[in-house]
Parts: C-alpha cells; structure tokens; sequence
C-alpha cells in the first residue's frame, strides 16, 4: 500500500464512518479498486481508531458527563426506588442505561453471525444490494416527524430496537449512521436525540470491533508511514463529515443521501455483473 493509497482510503474512511453511506462498504469497493483483494485488518482497525477520536473529539462533553454518571452507578443499585428516581431526573444517567441496552442486540448478533458478516467483505455485488436497502431507509426518513419525542420519552424498548438496527450495520453497504439515526426517527425520536444517541451508542461497538480485529490482525500491516496518513487523514475527514452530518440531520436533510447510495449500489452492481 503506497502513501497515496493510504491517503485516499483514510478519507474515504472518515468520510463515510459518520456521512450515512456505509464505510465498510465505500472501503470494499476501494480496496477492490486498488487491487488490495487481501483484508487489511490492522489498517482498518488504525482507521476506525481515527474516527473513533473524531467522535470523542466532538462528543467530549457528553462523553465526560456520562463518565460522571458511571462512577455513580453503585449509588443508584442500592434500590429500585435510587435507580427509578436517577432515569427520570437525570438525564445523563438515562442516555448511558440506554446506550447499554442498545449495546445488547449487537453484541449478540456481531458476534453469533460474525463470520457470516465478514464472508460479505468480499463480495461487491452484496455491497451493491446493501447500498440499495440504505438508500431505502434513507429517503424513507423524509416521512420522519418534524417534531418527535425527546430524551425523556426514549424507553428501552426503542433502544432495543436502534440496537437491532445497529447490528444490521455490520453488513458492509448498510450504513451504522444511517439505519440508526433512520431508526430513531421512526420511533418518534427528536432529531437532535437521534442523532446523539446513534454516536454515542458507536463508542461501545467500536471499542469492540477493534478489540476483536487487533486479536485478528498480528503485526503484519502496511508501512508505518502509510498507516500514520490514514490515521490523520480519517481523523481530519471524519471529524469534518460528523460536524456536517449532525447539522443536516438538524435540518431534516438526511434523505438526500438516499440518492447517492443508491448511485452507487446500482454502479457497483453493475460492475460487478460486467466483470462476470
């Protein structure tokens, strides 16, 4: 892999972790192009470190709030009545409980149907389809409520549910961003709720992909150099798609995207099928 390659992957990376049309899908595909058929799997883990920062970066005051609240976690187990009382007057304490709920179904799914999701990564025409599903979802959001519910009426049945929808999000095509904002809409979320919590609730999968991929990938990997500009460039690229994204899914503008993953599923299939 030349530093170019590293370069343009780590953008591609950053870009399309939080804009939503699917990272590992866009990285597929690139790989793909730049004839990088192996997986690359502590590269990828040095790029999805790189966003993970972004999100911390621009989430650094909910992120410290909730680590408060973790601290306070023992205090609030002394007795149903302690911990009723924290989920309906602390908010901070509501929106952790709610991130470990829907932290469960992925989880579960990531790691019962592991291989099945990694057998997909090398399979463009399956990205194709899934970019068709996102596309789908997305321009099904402009159906969304203009006004939904806020924190204070987010239940653990719909964390539940945003957590089922994250765990589709392992396919690559299917985007995490998109199906897990695209959800909380249709459950009648707010739109800033929404989308705080789909971030929020990546942290914890995150943390585990790339636990899991540094057991997997060993110390073979790209040069340093190039994984040093894949980092930077994810970070730079990712930081500045989370900050846009946040904003044009406050002006119900998250549907447009709905038309790019469709483009590109449609090329990609067809393609794929050329090449056959």
């Amino acid at each position: 892999m030349s530093v170019l390659e590293a370069i343009v992957l780590g953008i591609v990376q950053g870009l399309t972790e939080f804009l939503p049309v699917s990272s590992s899908g866009h990285l597929v595909l690139a790989q793909h192009l730049f004839g990088l058929d192996e997986p690359m799997l502590l590269f990828d883990v040095i790029l999805h470190a790189a966003t993970l920062v972004a999100i911390c970066i621009v989430f650094r005051r909910e992120i410290g709030r909730l680590a408060v609240e973790l601290l306070r976690v023992p205090r609030y187990l002394k007795g149903r009545a302690a911990w009723r009382a924290a989920w309906r007057e602390r908010p901070d304490f509501r929106m952790l409980a709610l991130i470990v709920v829907g932290c469960i179904p992925t989880f579960i799914i990531g790691l019962s149907l592991k291989d099945l999701f990694e057998a997909l990564f090398a399979s463009p025409p399956a990205v194709g389809v899934a970019l068709l599903v996102t596309g789908g979802v997305l321009f099904l959001t402009r159906r969304a409520r203009l006004h939904g519910r806020p924190l204070s009426a987010f239940r653990a049945s719909d964390a539940l549910i945003i957590g089922l929808a994250q765990s589709a999000a392992i396919t690559p095509g299917i985007s995490r961003s998109g199906i897990t904002i695209s959800a909380g809409l249709f459950l009648g979320l707010d739109r800033e709720t929404a989308a705080r919590y789909s971030f929020l609730l990546s942290i914890p999968a995150v943390l585990g992909a790339l636990f899991i991929h540094l057991l997997e990938a060993g110390a073979g990997g790209p040069p340093l150099g190039a994984m040093m500009v894949g980092f930077i460039a994810a970070l730079v690229s990712g930081y500045a798609a989370l900050v846009c994204l946040l904003k044009l899914v406050r002006r119900g503008r998250l549907h447009y995207f709905g038309y790019y993953c469709w483009a590109v599923g449609l090329a990609t299939l067809i393609l794929a099928l050329g090449t056959k």
